[in-house]
């Protein structure tokens, strides 16, 4: 079994930053594909940014395009979301997903990932 941990959420003002990391651990593979999606109160969870599991190619959903940048270290299997420029609607519970992957497809669906980890809260706010 593989297990997904979040880390790095937190309260900040908009326009600040925060970074964002998610490591899987257990039964790993050689590579993932690794999403960020999020979910705000009273709303279905949406999409925010993945990096294939090989060659690092990255897509990102438009809200969140420019102001954020997934990254991965295949190495320690750990993904990390550097969030700038933060706003009051980017609040939410921010979830990473991750699925053995050796190619380069992008996977925006929440139902192509197979292991999800917790959760992590971020609150933007003056």
């Amino acid at each position: 079994q593989v297990q997904v941990v979040e880390s790095g959420g937190g309260s900040v003002q908009p326009g600040g930053s925060l970074r964002l990391s998610c490591t899987a651990s257990g039964r790993t593979y050689s590579n993932y594909a690794m999403g960020w999606f999020r979910q705000a109160p009273g709303k279905e969870r949406e999409f925010v940014a993945t990096i294939s599991g090989i060659g690092g190619r990255t897509y990102y959903a438009d809200y969140v395009k420019g102001r954020f940048t997934i990254s991965k270290n295949n190495t320690r299997n750990t993904s990390y979301l550097q969030m700038n420029n933060l706003q009051p609607e980017d609040t939410a519970v921010y979830y990473c997903a991750a699925v053995a992957s050796t190619n380069l497809w992008i996977y925006n669906s929440p139902g192509s990932y197979n292991y999800w980890g917790q959760g992590t809260q971020v609150t933007v706010s003056s």
